[in-house]
């Protein structure tokens, strides 16, 4: 059964924890991405959350319903950084560049949460207003609401998935990282034109390239397509 959430006005602590802090909502979520970064999912339990807060673990579920709500909350904070401090410049296809790119680099600044979090939906208000703003973007480019919304599908789902698909990898341990790194240089690269000659035609552009996100160029892509398709609208 769900714990029962204490109101925003009985939460708080009538003295600091141990470590002199006043507990917040956002303090828990900052002490929780930390612990992500630091120990990975499985080290994030509420007891030592609790731990890390100077505080019992039960106070946890003072502030949330349980370990999920706090991974949403962790979600939406992550939107949250993203749209820290952005403002349109009137240019859509810009804006909708730095948005896309501001998402992913919020991601890949805390993987052990993006890998947790990426494929949630929490409906909770960064993330709503994120999705706001975007279809937003959209729809006073002159998109119709059905494009609209079907790029807006297209844009979010791309920059979680590679959000996702990078920060797995900039989580793996730094020696798998750095082998998986080297077989494009080692293996790829001395393949034989004989029997594979794209390959072999390619390889320094593969190895020049594999090692980075794709993120960036497939944002273009995808922004080059909607242009497009509202070129057509136009004409």
């Amino acid at each position: 059964m769900a714990k029962r959430v204490v109101p925003e006005s009985d939460r708080r602590r009538r003295r600091p924890t141990k470590q002199g802090q006043v507990l917040t909502h956002g303090l828990i979520v900052e002490t929780a991405l930390r612990m992500l970064r630091e120990h990975g999912a499985d080290g994030l339990t509420a007891r030592r959350l609790g731990l890390a807060l100077g505080a019992d673990a039960s106070t946890v579920y003072r502030y949330f319903r349980g370990m999920d709500d706090l991974i949403l909350a962790i979600a939406d904070e992550l939107f949250g950084h993203a749209m820290a401090d952005w403002r349109p410049t009137g240019d859509w296809r810009a804006d909708l560049r730095d948005l896309g790119l501001r998402i992913h680099h919020a991601y890949l600044a805390h993987p052990q949460a993006a890998v947790l979090t990426a494929s949630r939906v929490t409906g909770r208000p960064n993330e709503v207003a994120s999705d706001e703003t975007i279809l937003g973007v959209l729809r006073g480019a002159g998109f119709p609401d059905a494009d609209a919304v079907r790029i807006y599908h297209a844009f979010i789902d791309q920059s979680l998935a590679f959000a996702i698909l990078d920060a797995a990898t900039l989580a793996l341990p730094k020696t798998a990282r750095e082998a998986d790194e080297e077989v494009w240089r080692d293996t790829y690269a001395r393949l034989p034109a004989e029997t594979h000659p794209n390959i072999a035609a390619t390889a320094p552009l593969l190895v020049a390239r594999m090692n980075d996100s794709a993120y960036p160029t497939a944002l273009d892509m995808l922004l080059s397509s909607a242009a497009a398709q509202l070129r057509a609208v136009d004409a």
